[in-house]
């Protein structure tokens, strides 16, 4: 008898897929649930006192890993008997506690920041490390603005993990704007403001995801969010607030994980995709507009409330592409989609250029040189700078038939996959077993649809 495996369980996964030609996908979907707002609703549940039951939450590799970093903290969480079902969280009521070992967070860079605010304003000592990928990338400036706050540090490789976050039981409430416009590190600083004394801010050059503020509004703690004259944005909270639980959660569908079968359906021949229940939020839905504006067939139903944010039914079908320049302004709020954006321009009739992209270079990979590499292996004609990229697209596939080096990305892959449906060679990747951090049964789901993805040896 078959049975699905328990979510905290290892995932399995081939070393490698390929993907070839469809000849259109069909059908309804609906993707996993917002990673983003899953990692929240864990670590916000186990600082409330009482139970929270969360509907919808991604059961991928990221989340799991905050999941055991909240259970080694002394939250109790239960996940569902199977996979899509109903999470639930009791909080410590005496408080978080030091875990007993070393947290390790995968490639979870996500929950490397945002458990460096939390510990660091609950008085917790805790060390964090992560794999390969996570190590590499740059901690400081999550560790600049806690410091400022009062939480200590000690890491043996400068501004990487494996690091130790010393806690401290009263911080100090700073002022701070953001050098680079960066969500993990606003939460990071508000989570810390949790518990210092006074009221501190965050200003956002430009704005990011709000997912931490909605949700600690939802958790009962005032603060604000105002945006200025110039575009940029103020988040402010005051110190000495506790959550209290709000009971139920809902989690709606990641935008960014819908994003491949948006671009999937869009090129390639005959396609139209439903995909339910996806989150709108607008500091999320840059590479919609985007699409869009490239001419893009889509269009938005079922448009609703949930959960304090907005969601809907994306209608997708094949469209005939053009390149198009990407406003800076957008950057922020499709900053994981440019690598299936990449896939789009591939596609797409004329040249699509985007800049502002330094962020990429520090991601789960460097995704800007990722992209670049991978497309140009497909016959794409792409030209890369420190933070730019430009495809030139002939408007019909690219040739494939490359095996591109995910670098432990699942984006990377992913989009990549994403590509191999219209390509004359099929085009495979070097490593699955990366995208079960965010998308669990990516392959099996597209396939359902009408893709051809198979495992290699």
């Amino acid at each position: 008898m078959n049975q699905t495996p328990h979510p905290f369980a290892p995932s399995a996964a081939p070393r490698g897929l390929i993907s070839a030609r469809s000849s259109g996908l069909f059908g309804t979907a609906h993707v996993p649930g917002d990673k983003s707002i899953s990692h929240r609703a864990l670590m916000l549940s186990a600082l409330a006192p009482g139970r929270t039951v969360i509907h919808g939450l991604l059961e991928g590799e990221d989340v799991l890993r905050t999941a055991r970093a909240m259970i080694a903290m002394g939250a109790v969480i239960a996940p569902p008997d199977r996979a899509g079902g109903t999470w639930s969280v009791t909080g410590n009521a005496a408080g978080l506690r030091n875990p007993r070992t070393t947290v390790y967070l995968g490639n979870s860079g996500t929950s490397a920041r945002l458990l460096m605010g939390l510990t660091g304003g609950f008085g917790i000592q805790a060390t964090f490390t992560g794999d390969a990928s996570l190590q590499k990338r740059p901690m400081g400036r999550v560790i600049k603005p806690l410091s400022l706050m009062g939480v200590q540090f000690e890491a043996t490789s400068g501004d990487r993990l494996p690091l130790r976050v010393i806690g401290q039981p009263q911080l100090r409430a700073i002022d701070y704007t953001l050098p680079v416009a960066s969500a993990q590190v606003k939460s990071a600083i508000l989570l810390a403001g949790l518990r210092a004394g006074g009221v501190t801010t965050v200003t956002e050059p430009d704005p990011t995801r709000d997912h931490t503020e909605r949700m600690l509004r939802g958790f009962g703690v005032t603060i604000s969010r105002d945006v200025q004259a110039d575009g940029s944005v103020i988040a402010a909270i005051e110190g000495g607030q506790r959550l209290v639980t709000p009971g139920t959660l809902f989690v709606p569908g990641d935008p960014s994980s819908a994003a491949f079968l948006t671009v999937a359906a869009l090129i390639t021949p005959h396609s139209e995709v439903t995909i339910a229940n996806v989150l709108m939020n607008t500091l999320r839905t840059g590479l919609y507009d985007t699409l869009i504006e490239m001419g893009g067939d889509i269009t938005f139903t079922n448009q609703r409330a949930q959960g304090g944010e907005d969601v809907a039914d994306i209608v997708v079908r094949h469209s005939a592409l053009k390149g198009v320049s990407v406003p800076e302004s957008r950057v922020a709020s499709m900053i994981d989609e440019f690598p299936i954006l990449g896939i789009a321009a591939a596609c797409a009739e004329g040249e699509t250029r985007m800049t502002g992209l330094a962020e990429l270079r520090v991601k789960e990979s460097d995704r800007l040189a990722a992209i670049a590499t991978g497309l140009a292996a497909c016959g794409v004609d792409v030209t890369a700078g420190d933070s730019d990229l430009t495809v030139r697209g002939t408007g019909n596939p690219p040739a494939g038939g490359a095996t591109i080096a995910t670098h432990l990305d699942h984006r990377i892959g992913m989009s990549f996959l994403m590509l191999g449906l219209v390509t004359a060679a099929p085009v495979a990747i070097d490593a699955a077993e990366t995208i079960a951090t965010s998308f669990p049964n990516f392959a099996a789901l597209l396939n359902s649809l009408g893709a051809r993805i198979t495992e290699t040896v």
